[in-house]
């Protein structure tokens, strides 16, 4: 559950347009490649638990222990301050993902109360200062990370939140109606988009599929949590390999089949 909270995020949702972007044959293998990326790095950090012995060595707590233990300080000192970035720069991703998502509810409810034509404008605004205000209370809460029901509702919620897309695609494919337009190498030069626009878009594509496997910041915490015997370093392993198999197989459908539906 830890692992899938960690791996599944707002990520998923924008899957369907990255493939869109690189088609049936890039698309698909760029998000393989992740997986295998991912399942890659979690073995060697699930190694880097206990250094200098995988198995009864020093513990290392957290992530950027890890890197002191087995790169130094400078490095942790780099590594500190690449993770504070990261962790701005995904806040405010959150936020104004967010922000965005309670606008679209309250536009939707809005052109079914007063109709289509109807000026439903709203500013994203209010809703990101109410939700960092949520966050700001919510992280005065102690010992936040050892609400193990937490992680439950959160993997229940990132599935939910995700099979709603997955069904609408299902639904829309199988339904038939007009006819959308894919191919092997997704949106087409001259047709679609400039050259320009086609490596640009390649490339946030290539970013929203990484962007959507990110758990390396976390997988230390995680297997701090494991017992010591059997080895935590072999139990994280399998685990990682459990949930980098589900989410892959659960993005592939949710990519492929968005793709499919809409283009």
């Amino acid at each position: 559950a830890h692992i899938i909270t960690a791996v599944i995020g707002s990520g998923v949702l924008s899957l369907a347009w990255a493939i869109a972007q690189m088609g049936w044959v890039a698309g698909p293998a760029v998000l393989l490649a992740f997986s295998l990326i991912t399942y890659f790095t979690s073995t060697l950090l699930a190694d880097s638990y206990r250094s200098p012995d995988p198995v009864h060595g020093k513990r290392n707590y957290t992530y950027s222990e890890v890197v002191r233990s087995v790169l130094g300080g400078r490095k942790f000192q780099l590594c500190g301050l690449a993770q504070y970035i990261n962790l701005v720069g995904v806040t405010i991703g959150y936020t104004i993902t967010a922000s965005i998502s309670m606008v679209a509810v309250k536009r939707s409810n809005c052109y079914h109360k007063h109709g289509h034509e109807a000026k439903c404008y709203t500013s994203n605004n209010p809703f990101m200062i109410v939700f960092a205000c949520i966050q700001i209370v919510l992280s005065q809460i102690p010992n936040f990370h050892k609400l193990s029901w937490l992680s439950i509702l959160a993997a229940v919620m990132s599935f939910a939140y995700s099979a709603i897309g997955l069904g609408l695609s299902v639904a829309k494919v199988v339904g038939g109606g007009p006819a959308v337009r894919t191919s092997l190498t997704g949106v087409q030069v001259g047709v679609d988009v400039t050259g320009t626009e086609k490596v640009w878009r390649m490339f946030q594509a290539i970013g929203d599929i990484a962007f959507a496997y990110t758990y390396s910041n976390v997988l230390i915490e995680i297997q701090d949590t494991l017992k010591s015997s059997p080895p935590e370093n072999q139990v994280m392993k399998r685990a990682s390999l459990i949930g980098v198999l589900t989410t892959s197989m659960f993005y592939m459908l949710c990519g492929c089949l968005g793709y499919a539906a809409f283009g």
